[in-house]
């Protein structure tokens, strides 16, 4: 069984805190043999999956500030932002 820490966690896309909604995403996907991971929404994990391909995000990394150059991630960054830490919805592909 996995221990996760009590320090607060931050998303490693839009950088809001995390409560109660927490998953776990492969900067480098696993089918690139990427192996790291980091905490993210699950509305922030399903944007970034919507919008790259396991390609794209092997040529781009460990970099959320480059997933932002893409105007549709930055567009949603900038709605995400003051919504509360485990805000949730659909999101479309």
């Amino acid at each position: 069984m996995a221990v996760v820490s009590e320090e607060a966690l931050t998303c490693w896309l839009c950088g809001r805190a995390i409560e109660n909604r927490l998953q776990w995403h492969h900067p480098v996907p696993k089918s690139k043999k990427g192996r790291a991971t980091v905490p993210v929404h699950p509305i922030c994990h399903k944007t970034i999956h919507a919008n790259f391909t396991n390609a794209e995000l092997a040529r781009i990394g460990d970099d959320p500030e480059a997933l932002s150059d893409k105007p549709a991630i930055a567009k949603f960054l900038g709605w995400i932002a003051n919504k509360p830490p485990d805000f949730h919805a659909p999101t479309r592909r």
